[in-house]
Order: C-alpha cells, then structure tokens, then sequence
C-alpha cells in the first residue's frame, strides 16, 4: 500500500478528489454522500493548482515579452518603431559605410524599427559585417529590441552583393531564368544560398522573393518575376520562401497585389491596374497565397492605384480596400505588412510626405519604408495620435506584429 504520508499537497487532493467520486458512484440510496459544496470545493482547488502549475506555452510566453516591451516604449519610440528607412536618414551622413558613435547617438534620437542598406553602403565582407554587427548592438542598447537590417537581394538586376566586387559572390542571375527551369528544388536552393552568405554578412531581412506575375512583356518585372502566369509563380515563390526560412532570413514577398501587368515604373510616377478584385484574386493574388502558405513572414505592398477596386488614383500602399480588404481579410494574413519605399514617385505624387504614413497605417500596414522625410513622417504619426485620428492602440496593433516576429526569429 503507498504510504499517503509520503504524498505531495496536489497527489493527496487528487487522491481526495478521486476517493470522493468512487464513494459517490458506490452510494446505495440512503447512502450518506458528501455534501455537493464540498465536493465542488475539492474539484476548484484541484483544478486551480493544475492550471497554476500548467506551464506557459511558447505562444503565451512570446506574447507576454511583446506586451512587456511595448509597455516599456513611449509614443514616439513607438511610432519610431514602425519605419525602416536607410542608414543616411537616421545618421544624416552622405554615405554610410561605417557605425560607430554618431550612429549610436543618431539611433537613441531616432530609435527606427530597421535599417535597410544599398550597394553604396557595402564595400567588403570584413566592413558590412563590422557596420552591421554595430548598428544591432546599438539599435538594442537604446530599446532592448532587435532592428531588422535588410536588403533588397533578389538576384539578377536587384542584386546588392551577388556580382559586387568586395564581396566574391556570384550573382545567382534573374528569376525570370530560376522559373524557366520549373525546378522548384532549384528556386529554393538560390534562395537558401542568398541567405546564407546574407546571413553571414549580419543581415536578417530580405527583401524577396518577387511573387509579381510578369504578364506584361513591356513590363518593369519581366526579368524580376519568375514567369509569366500564376502557374509559373505560386510553386516558385513557395520553395524561394522555405529556402529563405532555412537559411535563418526573414523574407519578403512582394509586390502586393502583384504589378507585374502594369505599365511604368513606380519609381518615377503612378503606374495603374483597371482590374477587379475579382480579377485580381483570380491570377495576381495566387502567388501571394501560396507565399502565406508556406509561411512568409512579411509582405510588402506596392504603389499599384488600382481605381476599379478603390474608387480614386491613390496607390494601394495607403488603400484600406487593399491592405485590410485583400490581404489580412480575404488572404487572412496577419503577419507584418510593409510598404514599399514612400520615397518613390508613385507614393510623393498622391500625398505629402507628413501624410503617407499615417494613410498607409490607417489601411492596415505595420512598417513604413523609407519615406522621403524621415522626421516629417513621424511628426506626421505623433499628431495624428494628438488629433485621435490614429490611437495608441492602433500603434501598438502593428508593434504586436512587429515585436513578435522580431522576439521570435531575432532575439
């Protein structure tokens, strides 16, 4: 017989609990049984200190560090917290190529959420690796919170070091010749050799795949995308996502709803799309669904106007129709979702740039990208919470996104 002197506080309850309910099922009538409130009290006590001692799930726990952090952040680190521009917007600097002292002061004024770099600022392994494993280290001293150090490489023409001269990196070549192959084993092993060398260099974000459909030959995307129909894109697009994610790269998928049919280039000025949502959900959103299926952890959104579905010229970036009604409700994406750069035409001819991205924040992205005027757009955030156009709440909805994604593949 176990020896119940033996047995810890919640055994003996258990045992109790049990003892009780055997005796009830054995009562006889006229049997006396335990009174209904001291078995309910018995049933509470066990099943409180079950659930106190029911370790938190990973979920629970990511959850409570986020809460913790944006409990720690003022509004305006907060608004701060939603761009990632480039280094010369925090630092000032013509062109940086290093982070020392003055990008450790210049990061506390503007405590950004990311970094992005360009070909400019990448001279050699030896010296991005310094410059980037610097600005992490003083992006975390003044919020306790990772930044997202990025980079558009997706070979071919959007290649920052692959073919760079400092770097002795092959360019892996244009994706429209990745998706020639149908090879989708390929498509991922490019992306996992992006992420590697990425990886080493210090950078934890990539700005790819490209899951645009290139179905305008006359096009900006023809080299960039991985064909010319959904067909082609969606298993391309897929693997490019799992072959980032094993490389340790938080990757991109871009650029919804998919500009690969429009005429133009955003950089310059508005580029259109006359298609329905329907249309739309039919071919350019395939590959965008399959990205999110495979787990895509963030998707940019570009400057596309898209009158049919919005009623007027402004760029889908700051449409609420887009954002909220194709992407987080009819894709049921919940992830980060970024613009693309505010600095473009397509973005500073529909609004100021003090408007952008309180417009874009309002359609439902989380992370604004390099506007034109790094102070004015966040002036522009912090008044629109003075004015209750934008809440606090509304911030910290973005930063609950952000912060998870950043606390659960950076910290």
């Amino acid at each position: 017989m176990h020896d119940t002197r033996n047995l810890s506080r919640r055994e003996a309850l258990l045992a109790a609990g049990t003892g009780a309910a055997l005796a009830l099922a054995g009562c006889a009538p006229g049997s006396s049984a335990p009174a209904d409130d001291d078995r309910g009290e018995v049933t509470d006590t066990v099943a409180e200190q079950t659930a106190q001692e029911q370790p938190a799930s990973p979920a629970d726990e990511l959850s409570a560090r986020v809460d913790e952090k944006i409990a720690a952040l003022s509004l305006e680190q907060k608004a701060w917290q939603l761009f990632v521009v480039r280094p010369e917007a925090v630092t000032g600097v013509g062109t940086q190529t290093a982070a020392g002292e003055a990008t450790r002061a210049a990061l506390a004024e503007r405590p950004v959420g990311g970094i992005v770099y360009f070909a400019a600022n990448l001279l050699d392994a030896d010296q991005t690796r310094s410059m980037l494993a610097n600005t992490a280290a003083f992006g975390e001293e003044v919020t306790g919170l990772p930044l997202f150090l990025g980079v558009d490489e997706e070979g071919g023409t959007v290649s920052r070091v692959g073919g760079n001269p400092g770097f002795g990196v092959d360019n892996v070549g244009n994706m429209r010749d990745v998706g020639a192959t149908g090879d989708t084993e390929h498509a991922r092993e490019v992306a996992s050799h992006i992420g590697d060398y990425l990886t080493y260099l210090g950078f934890n974000v990539d700005f790819a795949p490209d899951a645009d459909i290139a179905s305008n030959p006359d096009g900006e995307m023809g080299l960039r995308a991985f064909g010319s129909t959904a067909d082609a894109v969606c298993p391309m697009v897929a693997a490019q996502v799992r072959g980032f994610t094993e490389a340790g790269i938080i990757c991109c998928a871009k650029h919804f709803p998919g500009i690969g049919g429009a005429l133009g280039d955003s950089h310059d000025a508005r580029i259109y799309s006359e298609k329905t949502a329907d249309e739309l959900r039919a071919e350019e959103l395939l590959p965008f669904g399959s990205a999110i299926e495979a787990g895509v952890p963030m998707v940019m959104v570009g400057h596309l106007s898209l009158p049919e579905i919005t009623g007027d010229d402004d760029p889908a970036s700051v449409s609420p129709e887009v954002v909220t009604g194709l992407l987080r409700d009819g894709l049921g994406y919940d992830g980060v979702v970024i613009t693309d750069s505010m600095g473009m035409g397509a973005a500073t001819s529909s609004l100021p740039t003090e408007r952008l991205a309180v417009e874009a924040l309002l359609a439902g992205v989380d992370l604004v990208l390099m506007p034109a005027d790094l102070d004015a757009a966040h002036q522009g955030v912090i008044d629109a919470v003075a004015t209750g156009e934008l809440t606090e709440g509304r911030l910290d909805e973005s930063l609950r996104r952000v912060l998870r994604l950043k606390l659960d593949r950076l910290a």
